[in-house]
């Protein structure tokens, strides 16, 4: 079972609105090209979201559907991987001072995968994760860095009395 966390510089809530769009899965995802909600309002029960993978001239179209969601905290996906079968993959966003924790925890359920799985696929299966937890933190580090930007810029200040400008 390959579980990776990783502490990511911003509140909770910013992680959750990247999870949440279903057309955002490929900027963050590893080994993904594209996605786009395919079956239901993303990320509620039983609703998927369609991606492809592409290896070389090969393009393989797969999807994931959402098994167990705690909006805001946790989302539980069945990948499916075509002929190599299905995993679980169960994303917890915690809470962690004003900073928060997210877990990427995956198995495989059904197919080829299960029945390959061993030391050396969990390896690769960590090598991805840990990809995969970089390129999250770095999309919703850098958008809530460009938020606080805007706001900050956004800002009136009224000039302070006696602080050049006018003479008197």
């Amino acid at each position: 079972m390959a579980v990776r966390h990783r502490l990511i510089r911003t509140d909770p809530r910013s992680v959750w609105a990247v999870l949440e769009d279903g057309t955002r899965y490929a900027n963050w995802v590893v080994g993904t090209s594209s996605s786009k909600p395919v079956r239901g309002h993303w990320p509620q029960l039983g609703s998927a979201i369609g991606y492809e993978v592409r290896l070389g001239p090969l393009t393989l179209h797969n999807e994931s559907v959402v098994r167990h969601v705690v909006p805001g905290e946790l989302l539980e996906l069945e990948a499916k991987a075509g002929p190599l079968g299905t995993a679980r993959v169960a994303i917890e966003i915690r809470p962690w001072g004003d900073q928060c924790l997210v877990k990427v925890d995956e198995h495989p359920l059904r197919g080829a995968g299960g029945l390959v799985h061993n030391v050396a696929v969990e390896a690769l299966i960590q090598i991805r994760h840990r990809a995969m937890l970089a390129r999250l933190a770095h999309l919703v580090e850098s958008e809530a860095a460009e938020a606080e930007e805007r706001r900050h810029l956004g800002q009136v200040v009224a000039p302070e009395p006696d602080a050049g400008g006018a003479r008197g």
